[in-house]
């Protein structure tokens, strides 16, 4: 893990997202999420509590690889990060503080680390988007081992090279092995899956009629949404109980090397409160993690997605296995 973390990082630099007060409080927050999205938010947390919150952004992979370079040393007060899969590289090098009981307890067990290391603030489920035009739900399979079939050849859409289907994966190598794994990533080779960036680019292209269906994060359709307005694309969320169906949560965590733990855990807690869980739903288009919030009224509620029995805290172990058989299977 460290090494592939290592290889992909790239220095950015440090940027003030929001002053406070003058009390001389301040973290530096490294942030897997992008400025776009939350700097509004740390904006909010600095304005409440008047700690300044200094900011470094980037890829949440890059940014594990920093903090494991950094070791000790490391600037971070907090790591915020949008996958399990980084905050569990992290924990596995032994940098996270443990989180108060107090904490861990306002969010399911399922959505935290197993040992406390961090905390999920936001969750986002892997759905199918397909075009309403040309499909219908009930065409769409009830799990993802079908779109190998040669009925779905050019068909959906993956993003091989993107964070969150590298967590499918690794999700998938723990669910059902890697030779099965393996074999799944062939025959989306083999059908001649088309490949996207990222998410967002599958959901325009399944949008503009230009791929039937793809496999994404969920609430890119809303923001497509929201800058488009009417749009032909929907989300099918699979019934199975396989990697396709994951709900992933975006989290945070307090490095152990801090010396300001008390205005990390007041930005922790800023995460967790009802006004912070309420911008996830309303802005980012998220799961509030915490109780007492809830998520858009056209989102099924998160107690009825049947997601797989996983420990998520296990994912950073499969992501170099992940992204190693994404390459064997000829997607890279």
């Amino acid at each position: 893990m460290r090494g592939r973390l290592a290889f992909l990082f790239i220095p950015l630099a440090l940027i003030a997202a929001a002053c406070g007060g003058d009390d001389g409080d301040s973290i530096t927050v490294y942030s897997g999420r992008s400025e776009e999205l939350i700097a509004p938010l740390i904006e909010q947390f600095a304005e409440a509590t008047g700690i300044n919150v200094e900011v470094r952004y980037g890829d949440s992979g890059e940014l594990a690889a920093t903090i494991l370079e950094e070791g000790a040393n490391s600037p971070a007060d907090v790591f915020f990060a949008q996958d399990p899969a980084s905050l569990g590289a992290v924990a596995e090098g032994g940098q996270f503080a443990t989180l108060d009981d107090r904490v861990l307890g306002q969010v399911s067990a399922r959505f935290s680390d197993s040992a406390g290391a961090w905390v999920g603030v936001s969750g986002r489920a892997r759905v199918v988007v397909f075009d309403t035009t040309e499909l219908t739900a009930d065409e769409l399979p009830i799990d993802e081992s079908a779109f190998t079939n040669p009925e779905w050849r050019g068909r959906i859409a993956i993003a091989p090279t993107n964070g969150s289907f590298l967590a499918f994966v690794a999700a998938k190598i723990l669910l059902d092995g890697e030779p099965a794994t393996l074999e799944w990533l062939r025959g989306m080779a083999a059908n001649e899956a088309p490949t996207y960036p990222k998410n967002s680019a599958i959901v325009a292209a399944v949008d503009s009629g230009e791929v039937e269906a793809g496999l994404v994060n969920h609430y890119y359709l809303f923001r497509r949404i929201a800058e488009e307005g009417d749009v032909v694309a929907a989300n099918h969320f699979l019934s199975g109980d396989s990697a396709a169906s994951l709900v992933m949560p975006a989290g945070a965590g307090i490095l152990a090397s801090s010396d300001k733990s008390d205005a990390a855990s007041r930005f922790i807690d800023f995460l967790l409160s009802a006004d912070a869980q309420a911008y996830f739903a309303t802005e980012t288009y998220e799961y509030p993690l915490a109780a007492g919030v809830d998520a858009d009224p056209s989102l099924p509620p998160l107690d009825t997605i049947e997601t797989p029995n996983l420990d998520l805290s296990r994912l950073a172990e499969m992501l170099d296995r992940a992204t190693d058989l994404v390459a064997e299977a000829g997607l890279l």
